[in-house]
């Protein structure tokens, strides 16, 4: 019963990550550097999907999107097939959301906000991507330990 706890704490830590990312970008200013880019994007290129945001409205989803995940944690630690499915999405977005701020910070040649907490979104969305992976449905037979 290992592998489900193991996935439950690599969810709940990049959960946890996901909410210091989204206070280091609040507290950056976020949005005064994604809403222009955002526009400009779109002046150039008229199919670009990306929304613009208000900050109560970018902030209040955030906050619902980590009180969710949260909320799902108890079936991470079961090793849950709906869990298990969420987790690839949810790690590879994450992962690519931490290159992205770490990407731009080069680009721009300064420190990007939201670039600061980053590092552990690569960190903890690597460490679910193995989790889920190394994890199995409950209800099959459990692999012998090495």
């Amino acid at each position: 019963m290992g592998r489900p706890r193991q996935f439950g704490h690599a969810w709940v830590a990049l959960t946890f990550t996901l909410a210091a990312h989204v206070a280091d970008e609040a507290l950056t200013d976020f949005l005064s550097l994604y809403n222009p880019t955002v526009e400009g994007l779109r002046a150039r290129f008229r199919w670009f999907p990306m929304p613009v945001f208000t900050f109560d409205v970018w902030i209040t989803g955030l906050v619902a999107l980590v009180i969710v995940l949260l909320l799902l944690a108890p079936l991470a630690y079961r090793g849950a097939l709906l869990t298990r499915i969420i987790a690839y999405p949810f790690a590879a977005i994450m992962l690519l959301n931490g290159v992205g701020h770490l990407a731009g910070s080069v680009y721009l040649g300064r420190w990007m906000p939201g670039a600061t907490t980053a590092p552990l979104l690569l960190v903890t969305s690597a460490w679910l991507f193995v989790a889920v992976r190394r994890t199995k449905n409950p209800n099959q037979e459990p692999e012998p330990e090495p």
